[in-house]
C-alpha cells in the first residue's frame, strides 16, 4: 500500500479505507476477511509461509503433522460460534468428525477413566470405577446435564460495548434463568472439586477432562465443551489446523484481500500519536489509515510500538500478570509418529497417561507429570499415506528450558529432542506392542520451535489463560478501551492477547476489532456466510513446508 495520500482520505475517490493488518493467524486473517466485508481494502503481513500462526501443520515423508486443534467449538449449526466460522469460509465443504468420548485418563497403575460426553454413559461408568464417590460424581453429571440444556453463554459476534438496550436485555433474559448455575460453577474449582473424591484415579484425572491440566480453571469450562461435545459442536473439521486457515485464506483472497508472506514486521510506523503503516525488515514501508496488530502482544506493544502506548491496563498485564504462576499458557513439545498399520481398532482416539516416577525421570522437560496421545489420524482424513497412520503424542514444558538448550549448544538441544523421540518410541511400543518396529518418521517440535516459527512470547500456546487474574483486565480491553491502546489514534489489537480463548475467541476478536472500526469510521459493519460448496481434498492444504531438520533416531526398523 504505498502512501498516496493522508490517512483518512479516500483513495481514488473510493472512500474505501486502507487497513493493515500485522500477522496472518486466525485472528489477522478473521480482521481482513471483515474489513473486507465491511468495504475496507486491507493487506495482511505474515512473517511465515503458511496462514494462521499456531493453527498449523507441517509434512514429513507423505504424512501431515497436524499441530493445532484438539477438537473445535462452533461444528455444529445454530449457535454463534458456528455463524462465525461460516462467514469465514472455515467449514467450507467439509465434514466433522465428532466422537462419544472427550479423553480418557489412565493412572499409574493402568487403571483408566473414559469421559464420556453423554451425561448418562458418563455417571454410569464413574459410579462403576468407584461407587464411594457418588455423591460428587452425581453432582458433576446433575450440572453437565443442566449445561446441555443452555444455550448462548458466550457471545462471539458482537462484543459487550456496543450491544443495543434491546439486545442487552435479550442477553440478559437468556443468561438470567442460569446465572446461579452459572455462578456455583464459575466460582468452584476444579482443584478443590476433586479433593470431594475418595478414589485418588478420579482425583486425579478430572482436571486432564482437556487432555492437559488447566491448572486454573473452575467447572464451568469443563462443563461447557462437554456440553458442546454431547450436541456435535466440538467436533473435528476435516482438514485439521492447516485445513481451517487454508480455508479462511481462501476466503480472504475471495473477498480481495492481499497477504504477503515472509514478510516481517520491523516497527508500526506512527506520526502525531496516529498509526500510519508499517516498515518491514527489508526496509520497506507501507501506509494505510488504520492498523491491526493480530499479533504476540508484548511483541506488538514493546517491540513494534517501542512501548510508547501503554497504560495502567496493558502495564499489569504485561510487567505484572506476565510473570506470575498459571497466568500464561506453558508451552508443549509435540513428537509425531508416522508408522505402517494402525493400532487397535478399539483404542481410544484420545489418551492422557498419568507417568510413572522412571518415566518422568526419562522425559526431557515434562511438566504435570502427563503424557497426551492422539491417534491423529482418526481425526481427518488425509494425515497419512494409505495403510499408515500418525499419533501425536504431547506435554506441557518450559519454555526457558527449550531456549537456554538452543542457545547455548544446538547439539545439546538436538541431543534432548532426540531423548524425546526414543521416550516416545519405546512408551508407545509399551501400549502398542510391535509398533517401534514399524516406525518410519519421528518428529519432535519444542516451545522454541513455536516461538521461532510464530513469535508467540515463551512459546505459548493460547497466549492468557481463561479463568486466570487477566480475565477482567482484558475485559476492559475490550469493552472500554475498545480494542485500543492508549495514545494511539489509527490502530487496534486482535487475537488471544486481548480476547482470551481457544480459535473462536481469536476469530471473534477479528470481527470486534473491525466493528469497533466501522463504529468509529461510521460505516456499516457487514458480514454473510460463504457460499463456496467445493468438497474439501487434501490437494487444499497446498505445500507444506518440512521445518527443523528431523530428528536422527534408530527407528528399530
Amino acid at each position: 500500500m504505498p502512501r498516496e495520500r493522508p490517512p483518512g482520505t479516500s483513495e481514488r475517490g473510493t472512500g474505501r479505507p486502507r487497513v493493515i493488518i500485522v500477522g496472518g493467524g486466525i485472528a489477522g486473517l478473521a480482521s481482513g476477511c471483515y474489513a473486507q466485508m465491511s468495504g475496507m481494502d486491507t493487506r495482511i503481513f505474515e512473517r511465515h509461509v503458511l496462514p494462521g500462526g499456531g493453527c498449523t501443520a507441517w509434512a514429513r515423508k507423505g504424512y501431515v503433522f497436524d499441530y493445532c486443534i484438539e477438537w473445535l467449538l462452533g461444528t455444529a449449526a445454530g449457535n454463534e460460534a458456528h455463524q462465525v466460522w461460516r462467514e469465514l469460509g472455515a467449514l467450507d465443504g467439509k465434514s466433522v468428525r465428532n466422537f462419544e468420548m472427550f479423553n480418557r485418563v489412565v493412572g499409574e497403575d493402568g487403571r483408566a477413566v473414559t469421559f464420556y460426553r453423554d451425561p448418562d454413559r458418563l455417571e454410569r461408568h464413574l459410579l462403576e470405577l468407584s461407587p464411594e464417590d457418588a455423591e460428587p460424581i452425581r453432582a458433576f453429571c446433575r450440572y453437565l446435564r443442566r449445561f446441555t440444556e443452555l444455550e448462548g453463554l458466550f457471545s462471539f459476534l458482537k462484543p459487550k460495548a456496543l450491544l443495543t438496550p434491546r439486545e442487552k436485555l435479550r442477553t440478559l433474559r437468556t443468561l438470567l434463568p442460569a446465572m446461579g448455575l452459572f455462578y456455583r460453577t464459575a466460582t468452584t474449582q476444579m482443584e478443590s472439586f476433586t479433593e470431594r473424591f475418595k478414589d485418588p484415579l478420579l482425583r486425579r484425572a478430572f482436571p486432564f477432562i482437556f487432555f492437559q491440566d488447566h491448572e486454573t480453571f473452575p467447572l464451568l469450562p469443563y462443563l461447557f465443551n462437554l456440553a458442546a461435545a454431547y450436541h456435535d459442536n466440538a467436533g473435528f473439521p476435516q482438514g485439521g489446523s492447516l485445513g481451517l486457515s487454508r480455508s479462511i485464506e481462501r476466503r480472504y483472497l475471495e473477498l480481495g484481500g492481499d497477504i504477503s508472506y515472509r514478510a516481517r514486521v520491523r516497527q508500526i510506523l506512527v506520526e502525531e500519536g496516529r498509526a500510519v503503516g508499517v516498515e518491514l525488515r527489508d526496509g520497506t514501508r507501507h501506509f494505510a489509515d488504520h492498523v491491526i496488530g493480530a499479533c504476540d502482544g508484548r511483541t506488538m506493544i514493546y517491540d513494534l510500538l517501542g512501548g510508547r502506548y501503554t497504560g495502567p491496563r496493558i502495564t499489569r498485564l504485561y510487567t505484572d500478570l506476565m510473570h506470575r504462576p498459571q497466568t500464561i499458557y506453558h508451552g508443549v513439545v509435540s513428537a509425531f509418529v508416522g508408522f505402517r498399520g494402525d493400532v487397535a481398532p478399539d483404542a481410544p482416539h484420545s489418551t492422557t497417561y498419568l507417568l510413572r516416577p522412571e518415566d518422568v525421570e526419562r522425559l526431557p522437560g515434562v511438566l504435570q507429570r502427563s503424557l497426551v496421545v492422539q491417534l491423529r489420524s482418526r481425526y481427518s482424513d488425509g494425515f497419512a499415506p494409505p495403510g499408515h497412520s500418525v499419533i501425536h503424542c504431547t506435554y506441557f514444558s518450559d519454555y526457558a528450558y527449550w531456549k537456554s538448550l538452543r542457545q547455548d549448544s544446538r547439539r545439546e538441544y538436538r541431543a534432548r529432542k532426540a531423548q524425546v523421540a526414543e521416550f516416545i518410541r519405546d512408551f508407545l511400543d509399551r501400549e502398542h506392542p510391535g509398533l517401534a518396529e514399524r516406525v518410519e518418521v519421528l518428529d519432535v517440535a519444542t516451545p522454541a520451535t513455536h516461538h521461532r516459527y510464530t513469535g508467540t512470547i515463551d512459546g505459548s500456546i493460547l497466549g492468557w489463560k481463561s479463568f486466570s487474574d487477566a480475565d477482567d483486565v482484558l475485559t476492559k480491553v475490550v469493552n472500554k478501551d475498545r480494542m485500543r491502546l492508549p495514545g494511539l489514534a489509527g490502530f487496534s489489537m486482535a487475537g488471544q492477547w486481548v480476547h482470551s480463548g481457544g480459535l473462536i475467541s481469536a476469530a471473534a476478536s477479528g470481527r470486534f476489532a473491525v466493528q469497533f472500526l466501522c463504529d468509529e469510521l461510521g460505516v456499516p459493519f457487514r458480514a454473510w456466510e460463504s457460499e463456496e460448496r467445493e468438497a474439501w481434498h487434501p490437494g487444499l492444504l497446498g505445500h507444506l513446508p518440512q521445518l527443523d531438520k528431523p530428528v536422527r533416531l534408530d527407528t528399530r526398523s
